[in-house]
């Protein structure tokens, strides 16, 4: 017969059975018309049942058919106890579905290439430095023009590099009177394309040309995702204009598909020549814009290139370091120490990633942990299940079964449970990793990952189903195969059944108190982050910031902010360059009597005479600004300020100078001291600040506005439509509350927080479901014992005792080898965590508790059933 033909009766089943019956009788049947009595015509064809089966065998695929029976009958021994299959499902699907979305994650923002020409030649320069107040290494992976300029010729024949800015976010109107929109811009060296081998989908892209000289090409390269979303593919787009401020570009062409930047998490929909850089940034050696990217060309070594890229670096370092006039000897030293590194960049290099790349790591190890509880937790109840079933694998050895068929089909009823919770986990991922992407998105800097189903990701959820499947199958496997049948059908059981059981729950503890132990750490930082103390009131304020083609003086800004104070349900306006907590920040140098600049700088910020009211900061001594206050002048110091550069005493009316990194002097007098107030980041202690007049002419400002009522957002569109109204040359950018400012530096800490707490939440409740149900079955299975143990005077108390004993010897052993795993993982964790270390009490005793009161509730069930045993019953039924 042919293979088909073979494949296809292997499911036929009874009916190829019938058939084969069938012609058996017509064979005896032919025999007997020819004369042949009944018995010899049967005996002459063989026994019936081996006839059968040879017969079957020939006309389908004897192996495959076992495995098709042995799958029948692992989904009927599913069936039997549906709720029990059901939990396994759900708490592998749970699991694996965890696994996957971390991997997802994982995947698409730290590992997947970038869609160009050889992404494994792609590199990035950044450069560390040891700072002198801490000690500690800072990485600046940023680089001014004039320096990147000198690298890129130093191998020229070895590699390309390539400069690319960080993305900005900008407001883009199309035509002179269209709405203005959001887009994210990117600027980049005109043979970035070439280099990296891209082609246009549509025009033409940059060439090294349009990126010679500063401003000459104001051109623009779309992303064809944004050509695709915004134009919606029109190929009349090559040549239209749009304004970006009071610039205006022309659209010379469209990226292929699918590349959107080299910011993994970020989608770039603009792409802009590098010497259409505003502020003169491409001859500047004080501004540092710009990413380093290195594409080594075909044969040359990665180390020979650093080699040569580190030498000419530092050789710029001691020349820039001679104009330096106000920094100290030790500051410079540190400056020429700097340290040139060159990493990988194949999959893209972004703030997302060195934020969240290693807390993304951090969960999907928690999730493969809560993985192995699942299995190790499910692995023991078909353990035991299979203890319970040891006569009838025994009569199946005594029948003829080999150790192979009976583990083929543990197996199989492992990877029906497997492949049933992949399913399941399929759901799960699928909605999971986007929920995941936008907890750690904001409306200002949008998280853009491409979550794509690919072969890699198929290929790791394939991967994983198959390890769990032989995870689950493994001790039960190894039970079934050492069976002995004449033990068996005797009814005697393997004494070392109990002890790999316990061995299993107390794995199953490890585990939960490690994920446990993980997440309170994370729980813990997230509180004291929480109630760091600010400084300021950020309740009912909402941040516009609000931007001008042109300078415009500080009078006008203050008109408009007394048309904003007039409109209902607004308590109070201020205006400052930009909102507390943004990450933007200006410092320089102090020095207080013309003594030498402190090595630590200060923090400043140009503010009206309102702000400290409106923002809620106390003031502590002196007065507020007035209107006539100007800069240089007076100035506004905190308490940080205060105990930095002067000492003890008033600091009310005494002088001091802010040094300029080009070391001109600008002297101001304190008029005021208010109490210290987070500038930059929750995260970071008090820093010296000193507020000036906001008096010059700006380009941008943030009208800080205290409304009246619960939901500041509800006065936005009022206040975008009037400084509009009253100002045409004004622009309204990011609207946002002073409260979402503040949680926007506790994403990574919720994020890990909330996960942790879920995870954790489950392997408790694994951990203590196997438990449970591994103590009912010692019950179970040592009936008779504990009932003889009772008919000769053992007291029902001493028998909960010892029950109860085992369950916390056993969980106690477990905790002590997760605390051992915590401290460890402590170590790799120790950087995502705020201001809690793994020795601290509440770190130790909340894990410590928990896992001895899962003890307790999963072994009271236990021992109040042993202790009710009556050895009466027990007895009569052995």
């Amino acid at each position: 017969m042919s293979f088909w033909s073979r494949l296809i009766n292997v499911f036929r089943g009874d009916s190829l059975s019938r058939e084969i019956l069938e012609e058996y009788k017509a064979h005896v049947a032919d025999a007997v018309a020819q004369g042949l009595d009944p018995l010899d015509a049967q005996r002459n064809f063989g026994p019936t049942l081996s006839r059968l089966d040879v017969s079957r065998d020939f006309r389908l695929i004897p192996w495959l058919d076992s495995v098709r029976g042995d799958a029948v009958f692992a989904w009927r021994q599913l069936r039997k106890t549906p709720l029990i299959s059901l939990a396994a499902i759900l708490s592998i699907g749970l699991a694996l579905g965890a696994c996957a979305s971390a991997f997802r994650l994982i995947d698409a923002l730290l590992l997947r290439p970038l869609p160009v020409d050889h992404a494994e030649r792609l590199f990035v320069l950044s450069h560390e430095v040891i700072e002198t107040v801490d000690g500690m290494p800072l990485t600046n992976d940023f680089f001014a023009y004039p320096i990147f300029r000198r690298l890129r010729a130093s191998v020229k024949q070895q590699a390309e590099l390539i400069a690319i800015s960080y993305v900005s976010r900008i407001d883009v109107t199309y035509g002179t009177n269209a709405d203005v929109e959001k887009a994210n811009q990117q600027y980049v060296s005109g043979w970035m394309f070439s280099a990296l081998g891209l082609h246009p989908a549509l025009g033409r892209v940059f060439s090294e040309d349009d990126d010679k000289t500063p401003g000459a090409h104001p051109y623009a390269v779309l992303s064809y995702a944004y050509w695709q979303s915004r134009f919606g593919g029109d190929p009349q787009v090559i040549g239209r204009a749009f304004h970006v401020g009071a610039d205006t570009y022309r659209i010379i062409g469209v990226a292929q598909a699918p590349f959107t930047g080299t910011e993994t998490g970020t989608t770039t929909d603009i792409f802009i020549p590098t010497m259409m850089m505003k502020n003169n940034a491409t001859e500047r050696s004080d501004y540092e814009p710009f990413r380093a990217f290195v594409k080594l060309k075909r044969r040359f070594d990665r180390a020979i290139v650093h080699d040569r890229l580190d030498t000419i670096f530092h050789v710029w370092l001691r020349e820039y370091a001679k104009t330096f006039r106000t920094v100290s000897g030790q500051e410079i030293q540190a400056y020429v120490n700097q340290k040139l590194l060159m990493n990988s960049a194949g999959a893209g290099v972004s703030k997302l990633q060195a934020d969240y790349g290693r807390p993304l790591v951090v969960l999907g190890i928690l999730v493969s942990v809560v993985l192995v509880i699942a299995c190790l937790n499910i692995a023991n109840v078909m353990f035991v299940k299979a203890a319970a079933r040891s006569r009838e694998m025994a009569l199946r050895i005594s029948i003829g079964a080999g150790p192979g068929r009976l583990v083929q089909l543990v197996l199989l009823e492992s990877a029906l449970l497997s492949c049933a919770g992949a399913v399941t986990a399929g759901a799960f991922a699928w909605w999971s990793a986007p929920f995941m992407v936008k907890m750690i998105s904001s409306p200002v800097a949008p998280a853009q990952l491409i979550l794509s189903t690919d072969w890699r990701v198929l290929g790791f959820c394939a991967g994983i189903t198959c390890a769990v499947t032989l995870l689950l199958c493994l001790p039960t496997a190894l039970r079934v195969s050492a069976a002995e049948p004449v033990n068996a059908l005797k009814g005697d059981t393997l004494r070392s059944r109990n002890r790999f059981t316990y061995s299993l729950i107390a794995a199953q503890a490890a585990f939960c108190f490690l994920v446990l132990f993980v997440g309170t750490l994370f729980i813990t930082g997230l509180d004291r982050l929480l109630k760091q103390p600010l400084g300021f009131s950020p309740d009912h304020v909402l941040t516009l910031e609000t931007l001008t083609t042109t300078p415009v003086n500080a009078v006008f800004w203050e008109q408009v902010a007394d048309r904003l104070r007039a409109l209902p349900g607004v308590k109070a306006v201020a205006l400052s360059e930009w909102p507390l907590l943004t990450g933007e920040s200006w410092n320089n140098l102090v020095s207080v009597k013309g003594a030498p600049a402190s090595p630590l700088r200060s923090y400043f910020l140009s503010i009206s005479p309102s702000w400290r009211q409106v923002m809620g900061i106390p003031l502590l001594e002196g007065k507020d600004f007035r209107p006539s206050d100007r800069t240089p002048g007076s100035a506004i110091v905190n308490s940080a300020f205060v105990k930095e550069y002067l000492g003890s005493g008033g600091p009310i009316g005494k002088s001091f100078d802010m040094v300029t990194f080009g070391g001109s002097r600008l002297s101001f007098r304190i008029v005021g001291l208010v109490a210290d107030a987070r500038y930059r980041d929750v995260r970071e202690p008090m820093r010296p600040v000193a507020y000036v007049p906001f008096t010059a002419a700006y380009t941008r400002a943030t009208f800080i506005v205290r409304t009246i009522g619960d939901n500041p957002l509800a006065r936005a569109t009022d206040l975008r439509r009037e400084i509009i109204r009253a100002r045409s040359d004004f622009h309204v950018g990011n609207i946002r509350t002073q409260d979402e400012l503040v949680q926007s530096h506790t994403v990574r800490e919720r994020l890990l927080a909330i996960l942790a707490s879920f995870f954790g939440t489950v392997a408790l409740l694994l951990a203590g479901v196997g438990l449970y149900g591994t103590l009912n079955y010692a019950v179970l299975q040592r009936q008779r014992e504990i009932g003889i143990r009772i008919a000769v005077g053992a007291k029902p108390g001493s028998i909960a005792i010892h029950m109860a004993e085992t369950a916390f010897s056993v969980v106690l052993l477990g905790a002590g080898v997760g605390l051992a795993l915590g401290m460890t993982a402590s170590r790799y964790i120790e950087s995502l965590l705020f201001d809690v270390k793994a020795t601290d009490v509440w770190a130790l005793g909340i894990p410590g508790i928990t896992i001895l009161m899962l003890a307790l509730v999963a072994s009271t069930p236990a021992a109040i059933r042993a202790a009710r045993i009556d050895p009466a019953t027990t007895l009569r039924a052995e």
